[in-house]
């Protein structure tokens, strides 16, 4: 797949000036979306990156744009996980729900940037180091294990960890308890501090980060292609703002939802894992020759990506059901 810079640039403009526009339409103006409006905006982000694929299968093939559905679905469902985490980090510091728009979309951007940075490393490391697969699956298999290990608790797990990166600003920073409107910074007796919206932007910050060593391996276990692991990324993060005021409610129901991901993350990790072996070039593993072993296609990867999706959503609105019934 041949990707030419000015291809990237356009990508890159476009992708920011959607950031611009949705700072300007919507963030800007402090206020608390309605249902309606989530879902309208929700709708039209997941409709531009359905047609982007459209677009990837027009220049460059069904094979590619398989793999970057194939992302794009597993990126936007472990995104839904980081909605959870978001939910504790607002509860937290109170964060008033007409100012939680600006705090999610400048840690959308910041998220989308870190990875920028991921994509970029992960791209140098496989394009030299054939190897990096084994080390990509096997850290998804362990993600996978310790997901199911600690479903159900792993919210209060990132809560810890976010509140330690609080703790230590604190210590270094000067700030205050009070909000002042939306200001990240504000001036208090004649000094400026920090507010407790940007002490929240920061626990998000730290969140997305760790997040993201999760879903950088599992996306390069879809697609070897920067351009596409960078653009999965970037639409799954694009609607995650509105998707947050949307099924903000419906989190709770999603009780299986960990147990889902922690498969499709095994699933990955075992596919990062055969691809290693079919390029293999370790001296101590066959040789240091290539091992016949079944890879798994990006038909049956977004198959199952898709099924265990649907399944374990269904059956948690089943189970929340039948709870509520009781």
């Amino acid at each position: 797949m041949q990707v030419g810079m000015l291809v990237w640039l356009v990508t890159v403009v476009a992708i920011v000036g959607l950031f611009v526009f949705d700072f300007y339409s919507h963030v800007r103006t402090p206020h608390e979306p309605t249902f309606r409006e989530s879902a309208i905006w929700s709708s039209v982000y997941i409709g531009l990156a359905l047609a982007f694929g459209g677009f990837v299968a027009w220049q460059w093939g069904g094979r590619y744009a398989g793999e970057y559905y194939a992302g794009f679905v597993t990126e936007k469902a472990l995104s839904v996980d980081n909605l959870f985490v978001f939910v504790i980090i607002m509860a937290t510091f109170a964060v008033p729900r007409m100012y939680q728009q600006k705090v999610l979309l400048i840690g959308i951007v910041l998220a989308l940037a870190m990875r920028g940075v991921f994509i970029a490393v992960g791209a140098a490391a496989i394009a030299e180091f054939s190897w990096v697969f084994y080390l990509f699956g096997a850290f998804l298999i362990y993600t996978a294990a310790k997901l199911l290990r600690e479903s159900g608790h792993e919210v209060e797990h990132e809560q810890r960890r976010d509140s330690r990166v609080v703790a230590l600003a604190k210590r270094f920073l000067p700030t205050t308890e009070e909000y002042h409107g939306d200001r990240l910074l504000a001036r208090v007796d004649g000094r400026r501090v920090v507010t407790p919206l940007l002490l929240a932007l920061l626990a998000i910050g730290f969140a997305d980060l760790l997040f993201a060593l999760d879903s950088i391996p599992a996306i390069y276990g879809l697609t070897s292609e920067p351009y596409l692991v960078f653009t999965a990324n970037a639409f799954a993060l694009m609607g995650l703002r509105q998707l947050f005021f949307l099924i903000g409610g419906l989190l709770d129901r999603l009780v299986y939802l960990s147990y889902g991901l922690a498969i499709i993350l095994a699933f990955i990790g075992v596919k990062l894992v055969l691809h290693a072996l079919h390029e293999n070039t370790l001296p101590f593993v066959n040789g240091g020759e290539h091992v016949v072993v079944p890879e798994i296609s990006t038909g049956v990867s977004l198959t199952v990506i898709i099924g265990v999706l649907v399944i374990t959503t269904v059956a948690s609105l089943a189970r929340t059901r039948v709870d509520t019934d009781r």
